[in-house]
């Protein structure tokens, strides 16, 4: 016999629980299917960068017990490169909006909780082979389940993004031929502030996670294995694109984690098919270069709760009509921006013919975020915003 639910959900991450959440909070009926074990899902190390909505909609409807208890407010960032180093605080520039830092895992971990305690329903392990997004039935490893509305959160690569016809949603694309060697350590931050290094080696990024946790970036040829850079390795060039011979030396400790992240970025238009609504990485994926993903996710959740309440709670499903055009506009705003940071961070290959020019181009814009008040506010209310 079919599981039935009046919304399905596919994902347990950030947009499929935030959603599952305030879908409880209405009294409204939930099934969460996920292809993970509980244990993994809540222990995957993500990004953990909340912009001021997204702590905004967490803390409105209780989800930020862990967050305002644990979190750690940052309002500055620093970059670097070999004219020197200067530091934004856009905490006092644009909005006057600060990041609020805790981990992605520790944020799941809290929502599954929450979610189990509003009633929600949730299996693990499942994994789902098919979704009809004229009768929002979802096929699986342990039968199908049945719902009024279905709600993809299940990544660019899930089921729920192939399930909408390819002639009637465009997927825009684009690969930035960039490669971050992801570097988690046992190690406190080596600089008050996130770091953003850029060397003619590649760019080196310091984010820190924890009192005692910290994440780097590299950035590494596309192919390569991240089992090819040994502790030691590592941390030299982190050295040497951090500059630590003239910023002084970085507080070192074991990697725990070393992962490739390929630049990418795409936007389905539209989100949305007959039953079928999708949010987080299968709506749009976007470049970690600006900290966006979980912040989109969280967003799109907001406005699709309200939408499904409407249309279960009011017969009123205006709102689900429009649930594209009204996130597509966000979602462009934030990939102009994650854009428009990648070209700042990364200069060109050696070997482009226009290299020389690039290199220079770069610098007069790091040169105006440095020195432009106008810059540094059109930055402090892109970066933290969306």
């Amino acid at each position: 016999m079919a599981d039935r639910a009046t919304v399905l959900i596919v994902g347990a991450g950030p947009a499929g629980l935030v959603l599952g959440n305030l879908l409880r909070a209405n009294g409204i009926d939930t099934l969460i299917l996920e292809r993970g074990s509980r244990e993994r899902v809540q222990t995957r190390a993500r990004a953990g960068f909340l912009g001021a909505n997204s702590a905004r909609v967490l803390t409105e409807h209780g989800l930020a017990a862990g967050m305002l208890r644990s979190g750690q407010s940052h309002d500055t960032c620093a970059f670097r490169d070999a004219e020197g180093e200067f530091e934004l605080n856009y905490g006092e520039l644009g909005r006057g909006e600060v990041h609020t830092v805790y981990p992605q895992q520790h944020l799941v971990t809290d929502l599954i909780a929450e979610y189990l305690h509003r009633g929600g329903r949730i299996r693990f392990d499942v994994t789902v082979t098919e979704i009809d997004a004229a009768t929002a039935t979802v096929r699986h490893n342990g039968g199908e389940s049945r719902g009024r509305f279905v709600v993809g959160c299940d990544g660019s690569n899930g089921v729920s993004r192939r399930a909408l016809p390819a002639d009637l949603a465009t997927r825009h694309a684009r690969d930035h031929g960039i490669a971050w060697l992801a570097v988690l350590t046992e190690a406190p931050q080596s600089m008050t502030a996130v770091t953003y290094a850029l060397h003619d080696n590649g760019f080196a990024g310091h984010m820190a996670r924890s009192p005692q946790v910290t994440r780097y970036y590299l950035q590494v040829c596309a192919d390569d294995d991240p089992a090819a850079w040994p502790d030691e390795r590592i941390w030299s060039e982190l050295a040497i694109r951090m500059r630590v011979d003239r910023f002084g030396p970085l507080r070192e400790g074991p990697v725990t984690e070393r992962r490739m992240v390929r630049l990418r970025s795409d936007v389905v238009d539209p989100m949305q098919h007959g039953r079928l609504f999708l949010a987080g990485d299968a709506a749009s994926l976007i470049s970690p270069s600006a900290a966006k993903g979980a912040n989109l996710a969280i967003m799109q959740a907001e406005v699709l709760a309200r939408a499904l309440t409407d249309a279960v709670t009011r017969e009123d499903e205006a709102a689900l009509r429009a649930y594209s055009r009204t996130c597509l506009p966000r979602i462009w705003r934030a990939q102009e921006f994650s854009h428009w940071m990648i070209t700042l961070l990364h200069g060109p290959a050696a070997a482009e013919p226009d290299a020389g020019f690039q290199r220079v181009l770069r610098r007069a814009r790091l040169s105006s975020l440095r020195d432009s008040r106008s810059h540094q506010d059109f930055f402090a209310e892109n970066y933290v915003g969306i």
